[in-house]
C-alpha cells in the first residue's frame, strides 16, 4: 500500500460528501507503524495504557486510538509519550523506509501477529509463566508446543479432528 497524497485527498472529499471509505483506506500505514511502535515500546517499558495516558495527558481510550494507529499522534504529543517512556522519539519511527528511498516496498508491513498477540494480557502473562519456569522446564514447554503445533498443522492438511476426549487424531 503506497501512500499517495492525492488518494489523500480524495479519500478527504468522500468523507466530506458522506460516502464512507474503507478502514484501509482511512489509515496512513506510517500513523498504524508509529501506533504499533508506541504499544511495543509501552509494553517494554512495564507500562499500562492508562498509566501513560495520565502521564501525558489524555484518556487511556486516547492511548488505544494512537496504538491501533485510528488517531495520528501529533509531533508534541509524539514528543510527551517518548518523555514519558523515557527513550528518543526516533525509536517510534524504527523499521520505516528512509521518504526519499526509491523502492517498491510498501511502507509498513501488516502488524506481526506475535507482536499482536504479546500485546493482549494472555500473551503478557504466557511469557510471564514461562519465564518464570527452570530454564530445564521451559525447554521441555517448548518441546511441548513445537510438537502441539506439528501435530496441529498435521491435523489441518489431513482435515483430521482431534478427539477432546483422548487428544488423538481422528481421520475423516
Amino acid at each position: 500500500m503506497d501512500y499517495q497524497p492525492k488518494a489523500r485527498r480524495s479519500e478527504l472529499s468522500k468523507r466530506r460528501q458522506g460516502r464512507e471509505t474503507s478502514p484501509r483506506e482511512s489509515h496512513h500505514p506510517v500513523d498504524m507503524h508509529v501506533g504499533q511502535q508506541i504499544r511495543i515500546r509501552r509494553i517494554q517499558s512495564n507500562v499500562s495504557q492508562s498509566d501513560l495516558a495520565a502521564g501525558i495527558g489524555v484518556s487511556f481510550q486516547q492511548v488505544q486510538k494512537y496504538e491501533n494507529g485510528r488517531n495520528r499522534v501529533s509531533a508534541s504529543m509524539l514528543y510527551e509519550v517518548a518523555s514519558c517512556l523515557k527513550m528518543p522519539v526516533a525509536k517510534f519511527f524504527e523499521g520505516l523506509p528512509e521518504p526519499y528511498a526509491e523502492n517498491d516496498r510498501p511502507i509498513v508491513a501488516d502488524i506481526d501477529e506475535r507482536i499482536a498477540y504479546i500485546s493482549t494480557a494472555e500473551g503478557r502473562r504466557l511469557i510471564e509463566d514461562i519465564l518464570s519456569l527452570s530454564p530445564r522446564v521451559r525447554s521441555r514447554v517448548v518441546a511441548l508446543v513445537n510438537s502441539l503445533a506439528d501435530e496441529d498443522e498435521k491435523g489441518a492438511e489431513t482435515n483430521a479432528t482431534v478427539d477432546e476426549t483422548t487428544g488423538s487424531l481422528r481421520e475423516p
